[in-house]
């Protein structure tokens, strides 16, 4: 199925969901009506049990060019602390979003829009994309960007892309961490969604699980990793979908989830 949003398309086909982000006009500019509607959306898809993956894409040749400088030309400071605000509650809710978020990253991603795709799980991209955190050029320290950015990238690379304003090759990105899977832009859709299949296989409660145990340990020093993994890793031993994965590979079948994939 299918709906539009004014400035955010959905599709959902079978556990595969794609929301993208549609403003080609504006490069897809976060404005705030579009980071609040992208919020609602992903606070829906956190409820909905027959989506197993979620793809973030956008429309036209930029993935997404950062905030909106038009409506930040004339803000009051009341105006960017809400605008700020409603972002970093945005990246959030995509972080702690309980299904894989895919970003499908085919141009340009800049400042907040770099952000945007260094908050998702798992990062495809086009060879002739480009990731840049660029503020600095107009007098602005990509101060948020900075957070998701530096916790998937080498600090001097982070820093390099912060203090140069210089945007980095999609190459450049995978190889520092930023991007999963680098692919001709014709491969992009077909590369995407191969890989969000492969995802949907997985049972969803793990699957969510496993997501959220990942987070919850990365800040933590190893010891303290183990022992809020090993509690986990005790439950999740038990759960019928681990009891159903292991009887399955044992007896050599596929195995059936609690939650079966959609048709």
């Amino acid at each position: 199925m299918s709906e539009t949003q004014s400035d955010l398309l959905y599709e959902q086909s079978g556990p595969v969901a794609t929301v993208t982000l549609n403003r080609p006009d504006r490069r897809n500019a976060l404005a705030l009506a579009l980071i609040e509607s992208l919020e609602r959306q992903l606070a829906q898809l956190a409820t909905d049990p027959s989506v197993r993956v979620v793809i973030l894409a956008a429309a036209g040749p930029v993935f997404c060019s950062g905030h909106d400088l038009r409506e930040l030309a004339t803000a009051t400071p009341e105006q960017c602390q809400q605008l700020f605000s409603a972002c970093a509650r945005m990246m959030l809710t995509l972080r702690h979003l309980p299904q894989p978020v895919v970003a499908r990253v085919q141009g340009l991603a800049t400042a907040a829009g770099c952000q945007l795709a260094a908050t998702c799980d798992l990062v495809v991209a086009a060879e002739t994309a480009q990731f840049a955190t660029p503020g600095l050029k107009i007098g602005l320290f990509c101060t948020t960007p900075m957070v998701p950015l530096v916790r998937v990238l080498p600090a001097k690379l982070a820093l390099e892309m912060l203090l140069t304003a210089e945007p980095i090759s999609a190459q450049r990105a995978r190889e520092g961490g930023l991007v999963n899977r680098v692919v001709p832009a014709t491969d992009l859709n077909g590369a995407t969604h191969e890989l969000a299949q492969t995802l949907a296989r997985a049972s969803p409660e793990v699957v969510a699980l496993g997501k959220r145990a990942f987070y919850r340990q990365l800040p933590l020093d190893e010891a303290a990793a183990y022992d809020d993994a090993v509690p986990i890793i005790t439950a999740n031993a038990t759960h019928p979908d681990a009891r159903e994965g292991i009887a399955a590979f044992l007896e050599k079948r596929t195995p059936r989830w609690s939650q079966p994939p959609q048709p």
